[in-house]
């Protein structure tokens, strides 16, 4: 390795040493956030002057991937993050949906959508229903009192809900 890869892998280094700091003092980052944080500091603006235009498109790709990898590593000890657990929660909130009087349900979402006038936010909880992101179409399935992610497909914020079929 020359002398320039080893002063970016250094400041790479730099740079996941500081997603780790900031997730121990909050673990409830979650990647967006802890990518924002990381890429607003001075580790990354000094990674910034020294690496050229690609470099530096490759390094966020790969900083976005390791955050990823990292918050999965330090969730997987969690129960609450469990497979098992997870798709019981899902059975569970499934059959309750499935008995509860529908027209409720449907009147309070109804009320909702009101509120937010058709459109939702990452992070805005919602009860039930097919969320339909408004940059690229993507479907996201919601079967549970949950806060809505920001887009799998393409990162995006902002979706519109489906109306619930009786």
């Amino acid at each position: 390795m020359n002398d320039r890869s080893n002063v970016l892998l250094g400041l790479y280094q730099a740079l996941i040493i500081e997603v780790k700091a900031q997730f121990a003092e909050d673990n409830t980052l979650t990647v967006k956030n802890l990518f924002n944080s990381v890429t607003q500091g001075k580790e990354f603006l000094r990674l910034k002057q020294q690496a050229g235009e690609d470099e530096l498109a490759l390094v966020e790709q790969f900083l976005k991937r390791d955050i990823t990898s990292f918050l999965r590593e330090q969730n997987a000890d969690s129960l609450s993050h469990s497979q098992t657990v997870i798709t019981l929660e899902n059975t569970l909130w499934h059959w309750l949906g499935e008995i509860t009087d529908r027209s409720q349900v449907e009147w309070h979402e109804l009320t909702q959508d009101f509120k937010q006038n058709g459109y939702y936010k990452s992070g805005d909880i919602v009860s039930q229903g097919i969320m339909v992101c408004t940059n690229c179409g993507n479907e996201m399935s919601i079967e549970f009192p949950s806060p809505i992610p920001d887009c799998p497909e393409c990162d995006h914020e902002e979706f519109t809900r489906e109306p619930l079929t009786p």
